[in-house]
């Protein structure tokens, strides 16, 4: 496989007055050009922890305790922070969670996304500037004249899109999609989703795409991985995973989907996702576990191969 990202034992934590927060616990994995890779969790499992940590975006409290990011050959953490801000964007973007709140309320679209350009040392006069971001706009399926509105004038879904734009507007070989469709009806989720699948397609790049909604994932990505306090427990090709998940964490949410077979019924995972600064011994979905044995309890499972292009964190996998 032709990794454009490659992310190796990546550690990340929080410090606590109760104690160190261990939210991004000896992570790997690799991007391949043009793939589509999905991170799924329940909220607090460390998904959007580790997307901020691979742009080096972790602010104090937080920090970087380990690991190794490697984008198309260079070395993240060998950059100073002049050569990481000048990568983002532009080598590595983010799609953010919750366009509402960063988008610059009291800033034309147009403006921003001239601030972006700006910022990498892209100038252009004003008729070259128009020219564009009218593109990138029709980029991301919206017209022209939505350069000149302010973010409170545009729908959820638009604002999305104008985040997309602003993204997409160098070119980046990754971008990282956060929750994207947060907070939107489940047609604009479905408007959002084509425009990310475009905006791949015309510019090749790969995309990482964080989220809860497995059937969202099940949809769009190529493969998925699974975390769980903290730490990736199942990788695998979506096909595979959604109809052979090999991780019991993995099975309880695929089998927590609603089915037409069984109309009526919810089916949750018992019990709670434990304190990231209060783990349990041995693996820390053993309490939830219904296949949790002795060993489960007092060994911590490594990521294994468990068939072809799968892995798993799980002694029974």
């Amino acid at each position: 496989m032709n990794a454009i990202l490659k992310v190796e034992g990546l550690c990340v934590a929080f410090d606590h007055p109760l104690g160190m927060v261990h939210a991004v616990d000896d992570v790997s994995f690799s991007l391949a050009a043009n793939e589509r890779l999905g991170l799924a969790g329940e909220s607090g499992s460390g998904k959007s922890t580790m997307a901020l940590s691979i742009l080096r975006m972790i602010k104090p409290p937080g920090r970087i305790l380990g690991g190794r990011v490697e984008l198309d050959g260079v070395e993240l953490s060998a950059l100073d922070q002049e050569g990481m801000r000048r990568l983002r964007l532009a080598g590595i973007a983010m799609v953010p969670q919750g366009s509402m709140n960063s988008l610059n309320p009291v800033m034309r679209i147009q403006a921003q996304i001239a601030d972006a350009l700006a910022d990498h040392g892209v100038k252009l006069g004003s008729g070259a500037l128009e020219a564009r971001v009218a593109e990138l706009l029709r980029t991301v399926g919206l017209r022209p004249e939505v350069a000149r509105m302010f973010p409170h004038e545009l729908s959820g879904g638009m604002k999305q899109r104008a985040c997309i734009a602003i993204a997409i507007c160098l070119r980046p070989k990754v971008i990282i999609a956060d929750e994207p469709t947060s907070a939107l009806d489940v047609v604009v989720q479905r408007q959002v989703m084509e425009t990310l699948a475009r905006v791949q397609r015309d510019l090749g790049c790969a995309i990482i795409l964080v989220g809860h909604d497995m059937g969202l994932m099940a949809q769009f990505v190529d493969r998925l991985g699974v975390m769980y306090a903290g730490r990736l427990v199942e990788v695998a090709p979506i096909g595979e995973i959604i109809t052979r998940p090999r991780h019991p964490y993995t099975q309880a949410l695929i089998s927590s989907l609603p089915s037409l077979e069984a109309r009526g019924t919810m089916q949750g995972i018992p019990g709670l996702a434990p304190l990231l600064r209060d783990l349990p011994p041995g693996c820390a979905f053993h309490p939830r576990c219904p296949m949790a044995e002795a060993r489960c309890r007092t060994d911590k499972p490594a990521v294994r191969d468990v068939g072809p292009g799968q892995q798993a964190a799980c002694h029974f996998a």
